[in-house]
C-alpha cells in the first residue's frame, strides 16, 4: 500500500528576551523548498546580528538553488561552507567585527525524508507521539565532556563554561556541520531553536508546551513567552515545523 505524501506547515517567533539590548538571533524558511534555518550570532558591536543574518541568507540561497539530484549532506556542507566564508570574509574586512560568528541549525525536508544539520549549540528536537527527542548534538565544551563521561548533565547545566562552543560559523576559515537523516511520520513536530530557549526551559517543559492541538503559531509563541517568564536572559528564537498528510 502506498504511503500518503507528507506536506509541512511551519510557524516561527523570535524575541530579544528580557536582558539583551538587541537580538543577535536570525531565522528564515521556505515551506515551498522545505528549508528552515535558525542562527544565534555572537560578537561585539553589531557582529552577532550581522553574522547570523549573513548565515541564514547564504544557507537559504544555496539550498534553494540546489540541484535536485545532489545529495543533501553534500549540499548542506556546501551551504555551511558558503555561509562560513561570507561571515569570515566580512569579519576580516572590518576590525569592529573581528571574531564574530554564529551557531546554525537547519532542517531540509523532501517528502518523508528529513535532514538536520548543525554547527554550535542551537538545537533541533522532534516531538513524536507526545515524546520529545533531541536530534542534534551540541558542539559545546560541557556537552562534549558529558558525552565523554567526564561531567554529569547536572554539572554541565551549572558550569561557568556552559556558554563555550567548540564549533561556529565564521570564526575560522573552515567549518564542518554534523548532518543527520530521519524519516518523518504524520504528526511529527520539529523544533529548531537557539539556546535562549533551552537554557531557560527543561526538555520536559518544552515537551509540554509544544504538545496539544493549538495552532502552530500559538505553540511557538507559548515557548518564547515561557522562556521569557523563566528569566529571558538571552535572545529566544523558535521555528516549529509539522509533518501532515
Amino acid at each position: 500500500m502506498a504511503t500518503a505524501a507528507l506536506h509541512y506547515a511551519a510557524a516561527a517567533a523570535s524575541d530579544r528576551g528580557r536582558k539583551r539590548a538587541n537580538n543577535q538571533d536570525a531565522f528564515g524558511f521556505s515551506i515551498e523548498h522545505g528549508i528552515y534555518v535558525v542562527c544565534d550570532g555572537m560578537g561585539g558591536a553589531a557582529g552577532g546580528e550581522i553574522a547570523s543574518s549573513i548565515a541564514v541568507d547564504e544557507v537559504l540561497q544555496v539550498l534553494t538553488a540546489r540541484d535536485p539530484s545532489a545529495p543533501i549532506p553534500k549540499v548542506a556542507e556546501d551551504a555551511v561552507c558558503t555561509a562560513n566564508n561570507a561571515v569570515y570574509a566580512r569579519s576580516q574586512r572590518n576590525a569592529n567585527l573581528s571574531g564574530m560568528g554564529t551557531t546554525l541549525v537547519a532542517l531540509v525536508v523532501e517528502q518523508s525524508t528529513v535532514w538536520v544539520f548543525n554547527v554550535g549549540d542551537s538545537r533541533c528536537y522532534r516531538l513524536r507521539n507526545g515524546k520529545l527527542e533531541q536530534l542534534t548534538l551540541d558542539h559545546s565544551l560541557v556537552e562534549e565532556q558529558v558525552r565523554l563521561g567526564r561531567m554529569s548533565k547536572h554539572e554541565a547545566q551549572r558550569s561557568p563554561l556552559r556558554n563555550v562552543i567548540t564549533r561556529a560559523v565564521g570564526t575560522q576559515n573552515c567549518v564542518t556541520p554534523d548532518c543527520f537523516q530521519f524519516e518523518a511520520q504524520p504528526g511529527d513536530l520539529f523544533l529548531l531553536c537557539s539556546d535562549g530557549l533551552t537554557r531557560e526551559l527543561p526538555d520536559a517543559e518544552i515537551q509540554e508546551r509544544l504538545g496539544g492541538d493549538d495552532p502552530l503559531q500559538e505553540r511557538t509563541d507559548r515557548l518564547v513567552e515561557a522562556a521569557n517568564k523563566a528569566g529571558g536572559r538571552d535572545n529566544i528564537t523558535c521555528i516549529v515545523v509539522q509533518a501532515r498528510v
